[in-house]
């Protein structure tokens, strides 16, 4: 009977390892809802990043099309102010032209990627840039538009100097505008009855000038002079007496020298093309750049140039 009333000596060391036990099943519990936790926050966190990706670039698709319809809005804008404007920015072979191409191409595709849409908007930028130089030259004409309706309200010599500055707005909206312009080297075989291309110097028997004149809905219809300035590598001018080099004037009323004169048949607002023009000299041509500038009015019109080595 006293060995049944006395407690067992393995009770407390018993109740001590349940409590340890029980301890760590605790505490494997709360590493493992740390653990879930935390991984949660970082799915949910990669979650929010990639729709914050996905909607910058849905933002920047919508801006660029917010861009894109803002400049497009400029040009019809230049399009009711000037017709010369109009024919240039609505050719449909332009330069205008071929950036709203590409624009648009970009800006249509769903699956457009990031330097796409970079690209996108290099190509607004320029469309804009474009649409700048216009609108200057808009505001040129405009600018001497209202000084000549300000001095309609004077007297009457002053409606005669108005009269006279509308006619020189109408011949500057007149003036012709050159595109496409190239030059080649050529070196004559057999007696000049066969012509090849070439870039070297000491072989060039001929340079031929390529180039268009863009429509003008403005200019009347007759035979229109072009002036063609060449110059050699010293900024020297081609010119000879003989094959028709001379002088004009220019717009601001200085004296120019010019290699070549070119007459062209012009009809209103129709384009002419592949208008040819060959430039001779007895000397032999130098090694280096060689430009042409193309004038009409007084005012020049286009320019390009061509390397001899």
């Amino acid at each position: 009977m006293s060995d049944q009333n006395q407690p067992t000596d393995t009770n407390p060391q018993a109740k001590r390892r349940d409590g340890m036990i029980y301890l760590g099943i605790i505490a494997i519990l709360v590493i493992i809802i740390i653990f879930l936790a935390v991984s949660r926050h970082n799915v949910s966190q990669q979650s929010q990043d990639m729709a914050i990706q996905r909607d910058s670039a849905v933002i920047d698709k919508n801006n660029l099309k917010n861009d894109y319809a803002a400049a497009i809005a400029r040009l019809d804008e230049l399009t009711s102010k000037n017709s010369q404007m109009d024919s240039m920015i609505r050719d449909k072979n332009g330069e205008v032209e071929n950036l709203k191409r590409q624009i648009r191409g970009i800006l249509s595709d769903s699956r457009a990627s990031a330097s796409q849409l970079k690209k996108a908007k290099e190509l607004i930028d320029e469309l804009n840039a474009k649409t700048k130089t216009y609108e200057e030259r808009i505001a040129e004409l405009e600018n001497q538009n209202n000084q000549l309706t300000n001095q309609n309200q004077g007297l009457a010599k002053e409606r005669d100097s108005t009269a006279q500055k509308n006619t020189e707005i109408k011949q500057l909206g007149s003036v012709l505008h050159a595109s496409n312009i190239r030059m080649t080297p050529l070196h004559l075989k057999h007696g000049g009855k066969k012509e090849v291309e070439t870039g070297k110097a000491k072989k060039v028997d001929v340079l031929r000038v390529y180039f268009d004149i863009d429509e003008n809905r403005i200019a009347e219809n007759g035979t229109k002079q072009l002036y063609l300035k060449i110059t050699g590598p010293d900024n020297s001018l081609l010119s000879n007496a003989a094959y028709g080099s001379g002088n004009t004037t220019l717009s601001d009323g200085s004296s120019m020298n010019y290699t070549l004169l070119k007459e062209i048949a012009l009809q209103t607002g129709q384009p002419v093309k592949d208008v040819t023009v060959d430039w001779h000299q007895e000397n032999d041509y130098k090694r280096g750049q060689y430009n042409i500038e193309i004038y009409n009015g007084g005012y020049k019109i286009g320019s390009g140039s061509v390397t001899l080595k």
